[in-house]
């Protein structure tokens, strides 16, 4: 194990673009349905209804925490619709469920998406054994990341010691709370980043690849 990660006992992964690759375009159909969602929702076309999915998900974290927070949104209504996807562009990783299962301690995954898509995603992966639990959008109280509370509220739920626990995202403004109190950082910087801040001081490590990152720190001596 990589010795700056010998404290490590809680291994927290984010989903979608982090456990899989980004170029496998899952998160693009959800991107797709989400602009849908609001086309059809205001009667806007679809480079209106692009631009304001944007403008809500920067400004609110998520698409649905700006939706529900201005036009009072069903989030079980929008989560159905958007989550409707095929899992046909997934594979099966047996070396990233190889590499989890040597992790010592805990595995979980935080997700701005629900439990039960997180499930079909991790199932198509191969990882549905990998993981102890998935805390999701519902577990949040639908307050997503990167909003404080969230990862108080994962911190609670699981009985978790942020200083002995690490956290990888895609999205690098999603790492700064979890390194706020105290979580080592790894940065998945596989180009589905949508924000780009100056400082980016929070992050540990930075990796293209999970599964290639994981194996380099457990062979690092």
């Amino acid at each position: 194990m990589h010795q700056r990660l010998a404290h490590i006992r809680n291994w927290i992964f984010d989903l979608d673009n982090t456990l899989y690759p980004a170029s496998a375009n899952l998160f693009s159909q959800i991107d797709a349905k989400m602009t849908g969602y609001i086309a059809a929702r205001f009667g806007v076309d679809r480079d209106e209804a692009y631009r304001m999915q944007k403008q809500y998900f920067l400004g609110h974290g998520t698409t649905l925490a700006g939706l529900m927070a201005e036009h009072e949104v069903d989030p079980h209504d929008f989560l159905d619709f958007v989550h409707d996807v095929e899992m046909d562009v997934l594979e099966e990783n047996a070396p990233l469920a190889a590499a989890i299962a040597r992790l010592p301690g805990r595995k979980i995954v935080f997700t701005n998406g629900e439990r039960l898509y997180a499930g079909r995603v991790l199932e198509r992966l191969g990882l549905s054994e990998s993981f102890e639990a998935v805390h999701d959008i519902h577990a949040m109280d639908l307050i997503p990341k990167p909003q404080a509370s969230a990862y108080a509220g994962l911190c609670a739920a699981f009985g978790i010691d942020p200083k002995q626990s690490l956290f990888a995202d895609d999205m690098a403004r999603n790492l700064a709370p979890a390194k706020a109190i105290g979580m080592a950082t790894v940065w998945v910087d596989n180009g589905s980043e949508q924000g780009h801040d100056a400082d980016r001081g929070f992050i540990d490590f930075t990796c293209t690849d999970i599964t290639a990152w994981l194996h380099d720190i457990l062979e690092d001596q």
